[in-house]
Order: structure tokens, then sequence, then C-alpha cells
């Protein structure tokens, strides 16, 4: 090993600031330190009774122990760890109960932070100082030390001997911190680090959360993609005609209008669930989603942009449980922007709802040459609103025509 490589550890930045760790856990022992004289001194006076003097201690040493096992003395050494060991370590989940092997697992911690911060405070204001009036004795400089004077083996009055002794004790000083210091980086998620139960909320709560971003991905791309359908045929429709046929043109800006209207509609309840305040809820009241009660205004609007559609509704749709209507609308929307990219002819649609459930099929013919078989975004977002209700997604070719079959499980409630 080089002398560069091995005064490494002395010059690193991670070294000083796990010496500042250190250094932290010996101011909060100072108090502690303060508690232990007083009451040696308490015990030991003769004015103080014996059983007031026990009783003082006692309540003294409940005082300083509760501190240690509290939740929030954790919390705070997690957050010292992280900023200044480095160390990656989870936040503590707001309103998650503290068992008892984590609270005894951290107390076990901040005991031994507060040992060790104690022994490197003291050694900074005893023997550092000390090592450095040697060290500084090499260059001739007088320390104010006496003839005579002498710190425990050391002799200033030779300083030769003593300096190098100071730069020893220098570098035996180094040395510890960085090894403590490297210590307690590697201790710190042992004892600071989650419980199992803590983890398993963790999981519980990113699962939430992805679930929740994947569900405002759907929505966004089934509302958002299915009006830019509709406005990029309407509008190639429009280019074409022009000049022969004003009135489809008319008609075909006015579906784009409406079209994006209820595009942006839709896009402001996504943004408004996106934007939450501080305490967590949406900072604005958003519009209502749409469920299959429009149903005729969304068969309306594909053939308003060329679609041809041929629905059939069997069955009360308004008996159907709110987030069964909500996803089913949104498959049924899904099929239709599907039919207008990729099929040619005119779509059939059936919706049913039985007395456990809502039927969707949607059957087009597929161009040459297209068509989703490959899956995508689409699909996928229809499968996953399908099976987040237990139901069950059909998707693929048959012969030349391409058809879309969901079930959605439901009991049906009663109108009204």
């Amino acid at each position: 090993m080089t002398v560069r490589g091995a005064l490494a550890p002395l010059v690193r930045g991670s070294t000083w600031r796990r010496a500042v760790f250190l250094l932290l856990g010996g101011v909060l022992a100072l108090p502690y330190a303060l508690l232990v004289v007083a009451f040696a001194q308490l015990l030991t006076s003769t004015e103080v009774p014996r059983p007031l003097g026990y009783g003082l201690l006692l309540v003294g040493v409940g005082l300083a122990v509760v501190p240690v096992f509290l939740a929030g003395s954790r919390a705070l050494e997690i957050a010292a760890a992280r900023a200044l060991l480095a160390v990656d370590l989870p936040e503590p989940l707001p309103g998650h109960r503290v068992d008892r092997e984590t609270r005894l697992r951290a107390a076990l911690w901040i005991a031994m932070h507060l040992g060790t911060g104690a022994a490197v405070l003291f050694a900074a204001i005893s023997a550092f100082p000390m090592a450095l009036v040697f060290v500084v004795g090499l260059t001739g400089i007088d320390t104010g030390a006496g003839p005579g004077e002498r710190f425990g083996p050391f002799d200033p009055a030779r300083p030769v001997p003593a300096g190098l002794a100071g730069v020893a004790l220098l570098v035996v000083l180094g040395y510890a911190v960085a090894g403590l210091g490297a210590l307690a980086a590697s201790m710190a998620p042992v004892l600071l680090g989650p419980a199992q139960a803590e983890r398993i909320a963790a999981l519980e709560a990113r699962a939430v959360r992805l679930a929740e971003r994947n569900r405002l991905a759907r929505e966004l791309h089934d509302s958002v993609g299915h009006a830019l359908t509709v406005a990029t045929l309407q509008a190639g429709a429009a280019r074409e005609l022009l000049d022969t046929d004003p009135e489809f043109t008319r008609q075909a800006l006015r579906a784009i209008e409406e079209t994006s209207r209820r595009a942006m509609d839709d896009l402001d309840q996504v943004l408004g669930l996106l934007r939450e305040t501080d305490a967590g809820r949406p900072a604005a009241s958003t519009a209502p989603q749409p469920t299959l009660a429009g149903l005729a205004d969304l068969v309306a609007a594909a053939r308003a942009a060329g679609l041809v559609v041929e629905s059939r509704v069997d069955g009360p749709l308004d008996a159907l449980p709110a987030v069964v209507s909500r996803e089913g609308y949104r498959i049924v929307q899904e099929g239709l922007t599907n039919a207008a990219r990729h099929g040619r002819g005119p779509v059939t649609l059936r919706v049913g709802v039985p007395p456990d459930g809502l039927a969707i099929e949607l059957v087009n013919t597929v161009r040459a040459g297209t068509g989703p078989t490959g899956g995508g975004r689409g699909l996928d977002g229809m499968r996953e609103r399908v099976l987040l209700l237990g139901g069950r997604l059909d998707a693929g070719p048959v012969g030349n025509r391409w058809r879309v079959r969901a079930t959605l499980p439901a009991p049906r409630k009663e109108p009204g």
C-alpha cells in the first residue's frame, strides 16, 4: 500500500462528515454526563436524605431513558445518518406505529452514538490539543510549557520525541475517527433500517401510488387519444371536401370543436387529480368522469367523425355500479378509437347488462396490414381496467375482423 493510499482515509470528505456525526453524539451526551455528575454529588452528600436521593435518581433515569425509545428520536437519527453518514435509509412512514423490536434497535443505536460521540468529543478537547502542542514544539515556537511540566509520559522539554508522539497521536485519532465513522455507516442500516412491517407498508403504499399513476395514464390515453383520433379523421376529411362540400366541412369542424372540448374536460379532470395540496387532497374540485350514461353521445361523436357504428344496448345501463359504468365507457371509447385508426367499414357495438355484470363487444373489419395485433397501450389499458374489476377481456382477429369482448362482474342495483 502506498503512503498516499494509507493517508486517504484521513483526508477523505466522508471521514470529516462522519466525524461531525460522532461529535453530534458527544454533544447529545453532555446532558447525560451532567446528570451523572449531579446525582453523584447528590448521593454522596450527607445533607440530602437517602430515600429522597434515590427517588430523584429514579425520576432522572426515567427522564433520561424515555427519549431514547421515542419514535421521534429514531426519526432524527435517521435524518442525521442520511445527511452525515450518506446512508440510504427510508424515511419513517407517517402514521405507522413503530414496533418494539424497532424501538429496541433504535435505542441501541442511540446509546452507541452517544457513547462513541462522548469518546470522540473527549479526545477532541483533550488529546487533540495536546498533540497539536507537541507538533508546534517541533518548529521551535514557545508553547508555554514550563520546565519539568509533563503531559503524562511526554515531556515538552524534549521537543523531538514529543513532536513525533504528537504526530503519531494525531494519526491514531484520525484513523480512530475514520474507523468509528465507517462502523457507524455500516451499522446504521442494521439498527435504524425499517422493520419487516415497515417494508411491507412501504411496498403497499408504493403499489397504491403506482396503481393511481397507471389509472391516470389510462384516463389520459383513452380520452385524449380518442379525441385526437376523431379530430385527425375529421380534419383530413374536411381538407379533402373543403371545396366540394362546404356543409360537410362545417360539420367536421363542429365535431372537432365538440370533441376537443370534451377532451379538455377530461384533461382537466386528470390534472385536477394530479394537483395535490400539502394535505394530500385535490387542489380543486374535478368534474365527474363519464359513464355509460353518455354512451349515446359517444357513439354520436364517432358517427360524426365518419365512423359507421351499429349500436345496440340490452338492459338498463343506469343499474350498473358507478365504477363499472365508468370503466365500461372507457373500454367502448378505446374500442371505437382503435376501430377508427385501424379498421374499415362499419363497427358493430353490443352492450349488454345481464343480472350479474356488464358485457361489451365491438367488432370491425381490419384493413390489410394494420390492426393492433401486437398489443399496445390501448389494449393494455383495457386489460388493466378489466382485471382490476375481476373481469375478462378477449381481443384478437377473427378472420378478417377484429373483435373485442369484455365482461365485467357487477351486481345490478335497482334504478332510481
